[in-house]
């Protein structure tokens, strides 16, 4: 029993659900199973303010829109590391393959891992064990283009958790479109991710997943050496999330990008004054065929957030 309750804490702590007032908060906050799928991933991307569904030209398009992948010239591989709040620890690789000209296929691994914990009985006395628990999803993704301007792609998942003996599985299917202007100055998306089912649980119920809908934009103003993307998030467990970000390449090959989520006015607690809850601010490398990037985000109370992700082939 009181394994479970720790889980309940470690999920409660993954779907923010500490927020500026207690009334605030949305009823249907920690419904959802795997709450892990919600965490965005790629360095480039969260730096953004996590706004990538209409831009998705890197490898991390495999999380946030698989249309992109249709866009990429050769192949491309990702590879990042998350230092999560409470020494909980996340990473994320995936590999593009190109199938001729206007196809693509990526295979992709997600993780995360809570850690170690110390065991106690009932009364809360050590029993000297200690026990721990994780997240972890293989998905596979196909993307197609359609003429110059379209594009469209899904990633189908595999959702495994486990924490001491209790274990959950699932199934989830990500779908994607997107369109890009001829001189890609301006492009859209949209996405749906987590269509699906649990097909077993940690106790006796099972839950829906973390359905969301995503809607996003960029553009490349003329004359300007700046990406400007926004994108709207609508989960089936929370309120609806605004995003916006922008990447600065005129001193290339080194970028400099900052983003804004309003989901991070979810990390505050009543009495705190961290303004800072859901700004992001990274910056990138290239070094040879390789995109070295950097993210921090400061999540208040819970803690800061940084990730380190490398992408092959020159963005």
């Amino acid at each position: 029993m009181h394994k479970r309750m720790l889980y309940g804490l470690i999920t409660a702590i993954l779907c923010c659900t500490l927020t500026v007032q207690a009334g605030s908060i949305n009823s249907d906050v920690g419904t959802t199973a795997f709450p892990f799928l919600k965490i965005g991933v790629g360095a480039r991307a969260v730096s953004m303010g996590g706004a990538f569904t209409g831009l998705a030209d890197d490898a991390s398009a495999i999380y946030y829109n698989p249309s992109g992948l249709a866009a990429f010239e050769h192949p491309q591989y990702i590879a990042g590391y998350h230092n999560y709040f409470m020494d909980i620890q996340s990473g994320f690789a995936g590999y593009v393959f190109k199938l001729g000209e206007e196809q693509s296929l990526a295979a992709s691994i997600n993780y995360l891992n809570y850690g170690d914990f110390i065991e106690t009985d009932t009364s809360g006395t050590e029993t000297g064990n200690t026990f721990g628990g994780g997240d972890m999803m293989l998905a596979v993704s196909y993307a197609r283009k359609f003429g110059y301007y379209y594009r469209a792609g899904a990633t189908a998942k595999v959702i495994y958790e486990k924490i001491d003996d209790y274990s959950a599985s699932g199934l989830a299917l990500d779908l994607g479109v997107s369109y890009v202007t001829e001189r890609k100055r301006f492009g859209a998306g949209i996405a749906i991710q987590n269509l699906g089912t649990q097909l077993s649980s940690l106790g006796e119920e099972k839950y829906d997943l973390p359905l969301t809908l995503r809607g996003g934009v960029f553009i490349k103003p003329r004359g300007l050496p700046l990406t400007l993307t926004s994108d709207i998030i609508l989960p089936n467990d929370n309120d609806l999330i605004f995003a916006v970000g922008a990447e600065y390449y005129e001193l290339d090959p080194f970028f400099v990008r900052i983003g804004w989520n309003s989901f991070g006015s979810n990390y505050r607690t009543a009495d705190s004054d961290d303004s800072w809850a859901g700004a992001a601010i990274g910056f990138g490398v290239n070094y040879r065929q390789l995109h070295i990037a950097y993210a921090f985000t400061p999540g208040a109370e819970l803690g800061d957030n940084h990730r380190i992700t490398i992408t092959g082939g020159i963005l």
